[in-house]
């Protein structure tokens, strides 16, 4: 399940104190100060994970706190420094302080590791304050304070393609007809929830990240629906799989539809409004067929393709077309021409 928002709070450890103490043996009834540093709180951090791609976890278990360090003892003993605590999260992660409201960081690459909260540093012992003129210091100090904080996880999916388009537009049924994901498929508005991600496999190694986004709907931009939740993530992505319901059951106009989705990117963002965009025709199989050419070829000119670019038309129930759209859409996350095995 794919949790794309957490709350989570964090505390470091606290530094173990430094202690006042003198050495005292059989033979010696008067020794110099012997007192131990405090070891160092142990430090929080986030860490980007290839692996992970939810922020579950943190929903069930948002408390993570590191070790405090040791205090000091006598014989100049230091106190041992407490652990630090590398708290894993997915790759697109964005970090905001919940009580500032301030940007923390953004996690995208694996292994990156970001310092979200410092261990407090540990006391000094009686042994450091000891001088020439000051022989028995007395003074030793406390360990740092541990800091905590609370931290708002968003997580934006970083995937090649993001699938676009009105809710019931065939989005979820594509995903699962290229990937082995299993998105939920339902003759109804807003089946999908949450994004889902899904890998397709092509030839000679290659393959496409692929999202399965939340539908839009008019006034996405202002937040209606599932408007902001679907466009943040919508903006990782490399380019956009733009799908086009030839045959809405609702009897709306494919054309409107489409503009619709369009106004909505540039509202939100221009420049996710100008990400690469491939037009694709969805649910071919539920048109007559002695009607197809003549209906793909008008909205075709209704929406302003161009001539030298055919749209592509699939059916995900069918697997009619979905060759060609791993293969366009490859070519145009890649910068490449679409290679000829994967043309019709």
């Amino acid at each position: 399940m794919l949790v794309d928002e957490a709350i989570i709070h964090v505390r470091s450890g606290k530094g173990g104190n430094g202690v006042a103490s003198f050495r005292r043996e059989k033979s010696i009834m008067k020794g110099g100060p012997d007192g131990g540093d405090g070891g160092r709180g142990g430090h929080v951090y986030l860490v980007g994970d290839l692996h992970l791609d939810t922020l579950l976890d943190y929903q069930h278990r948002p408390h993570r706190f590191a070790t405090p360090g040791q205090n000091g003892a006598n014989k100049k003993c230091h106190g041992s420094d407490g652990e630090d605590l590398f708290v894993k999260v997915p790759l697109g992660t964005v970090v905001h302080d919940v009580a500032t409201g301030d940007f923390v960081a953004d996690i995208t690459e694996d292994g990156q590791m970001v310092l979200v909260a410092e261990g407090g540093g540990g006391g000094l012992g009686n042994d450091r304050f000891k001088t020439s003129t000051h022989q028995s210091p007395t003074e030793c100090t406390p360990g740092g304070d541990a800091i905590e904080r609370s931290l708002h996880l968003e997580l934006k999916l970083i995937a090649d393609i993001g699938f676009v388009g009105l809710p019931n537009a065939g989005k979820s049924t594509l995903l699962n007809a290229t990937s082995r994901a299993t998105a939920k498929v339902g003759a109804y508005p807003f089946t999908t929830r949450k994004p889902q991600l899904g890998i397709a496999e092509l030839s000679g190694d290659r393959r496409l990240v692929l999202a399965d986004i939340p539908g839009l709907i008019e006034g996405a931009s202002d937040g209606a629906g599932l408007g902001h939740d679907f466009l943040r993530h919508i903006e990782r992505t490399k380019a956009i799989v733009h799908l086009v319901d030839l045959a809405p059951l609702d009897g709306s106009k494919p054309a409107d539809n489409y503009r619709t989705i369009r106004a909505e990117l540039h509202a939100f963002s221009p420049v996710l409004a100008e990400k690469p965009e491939l037009v694709v025709f969805s649910k071919i199989d539920l048109v007559p067929e002695e009607e197809r050419a003549k209906r793909i070829r008008r909205l075709a000119t209704e929406i302003g393709l161009a001539k030298d670019e055919p749209p592509v038309v699939i059916s995900g129930a069918t697997g009619e077309g979905v060759r060609e759209l791993l293969g366009r859409a490859y070519a145009m996350v890649k910068g490449e021409a679409m290679p000829t095995e994967w043309r019709r």
